[in-house]
C-alpha cells in the first residue's frame, strides 16, 4: 500500500523529474507500528526535521504526514517508510528556490524474527565514504549499503548464510552494520561507533545510548573482534544480539538480554521479541 503527495495533494504518481530520483535529494524514516500506533513518531519526525534543515529541504505538514500514515495502518502492526525528496526540478544539481516536497507513505508486512541463537555477521569490503555534511543523516543516497548487502548473494561469495554485514569507512574504522547501528562491549564498557564522518544516526540508537549510558568514538575491527558482547540495532527490528562474526562466537549476553526488556517498555512492539532469550 503506497500512498504519494505533493505538498498537501495526493497525486498518483511521481513525477518523472523529482530530484530524489534523479539526484537522491531527500530523507527517509522507517518506522516500526503497532496496532494502528507509531510510539516513536516523535523521534522520527525530530531526525527528519534535523535533516531537513541541514539539507534545506521543505517539510510537508507534520500532522497530515502522521494522520496519513495511521490511515494506512488501518488499526494494523507492520512497517511505515516515508520518503521525503525536495521535489520536481529541472535538469541540474541547483535546488529550485520554491521547492514543493513530495513525499510517499508506504507500509510493509514486519521483518522476520531473530534466530533465537542470534545474528551471524561478516564483514563487508565496499566502505563508507567520509563525508561530514551528510553524516548521520537517513538521506537517499544509500547506493553504498546496496552494494554492501548484495556481497553475500554473490554465489562465490563466503559467509552467504550470514543475516547481516559490518561495513568500515574508507579510512577502515568501524562503522555500522548496513542496515543497523552497532554496539559492542569493550574493556567493560558499552561503545557504538561515531557518525559524525559517515553513517546514520539511529532513533533506537539514540534510545541505546541513554539507556546505556554508551561510549561514542572510533572503533577498530580489532575492538569488535575481541569485544565481549555485540549486538545490532535499529527502530524496526529493536536490539538483535551478535552469536557470530566471522570465526569469533558470542553467548548471549545477560546485558543485552535485559536491555532487550528494557526496550519492550518503551516501545509495545518489542514486548514479543523480549521473552526470546531468557
Amino acid at each position: 500500500m503506497i500512498a504519494i503527495f505533493q505538498g498537501r495533494q495526493r497525486v498518483d504518481s511521481i513525477a518523472g523529474n523529482d530530484r530524489g530520483l534523479a539526484y537522491g535529494d531527500g530523507l527517509f524514516e522507517t518506522l516500526r507500528a503497532h496496532r494502528g500506533t507509531l510510539p516513536w513518531w516523535p523521534a522520527h519526525w525530530a531526525r527528519l526535521t534535523r535533516g531537513a534543515q541541514r539539507l534545506r529541504l521543505p517539510l510537508p505538514d507534520p500532522i497530515q504526514v502522521r494522520d496519513e500514515a495511521l490511515a494506512l495502518l488501518d488499526g494494523g502492526d507492520g512497517v511505515i517508510k516515508l520518503l521525503l525528496s525536495r521535489g520536481s526540478g529541472g535538469r541540474g544539481y541547483a535546488p529550485p528556490v520554491d521547492a514543493t516536497p513530495t513525499w510517499v507513505l508506504s507500509r510493509h508486512p514486519l521483518p522476520p524474527p531473530v534466530p533465537a541463537a542470534g545474528l551471524a555477521l561478516r564483514w563487508c569490503t565496499t566502505t563508507l565514504a567520509i563525508q561530514p555534511a551528510l553524516a548521520g543523516l537517513k538521506h537517499c543516497n544509500r547506493l553504498e549499503q546496496v552494494l554492501a548487502r548484495g556481497e553475500w548473494d554473490d554465489p562465490l561469495a563466503l559467509d552467504r548464510d550470514a543475516d547481516e554485514g559490518l561495513m568500515r569507512s574508507g579510512e577502515g574504522d568501524v562503522v555500522c552494520a548496513t542496515s543497523a547501528n552497532l554496539f559492542a562491549n569493550v574493556g567493560g564498557r558499552w561503545r557504538t561507533p561515531a557518525v559524525d564522518r559517515c553513517g546514520v544516526a539511529g532513533v533506537c540508537r539514540d534510545w541505546v545510548l541513554a539507556a546505556l549510558d554508551a561510549d561514542v568514538g572510533r572503533l577498530a575491527v580489532v575492538e569488535i573482534e575481541s569485544a565481549t558482547a555485540v549486538f545490532l540495532c535499529n527502530a524496526v527490528r529493536g536490539i538483535l544480539p551478535v552469536a557470530r562474526l566471522g570465526t569469533r562466537h558470542w553467548s548471549m549476553d545477560p546485558e543485552v538480554v535485559a536491555l532487550q526488556r528494557r526496550l519492550a517498555t518503551a516501545h509495545p512492539a518489542f514486548v514479543s521479541a523480549a521473552p526470546l532469550f531468557t
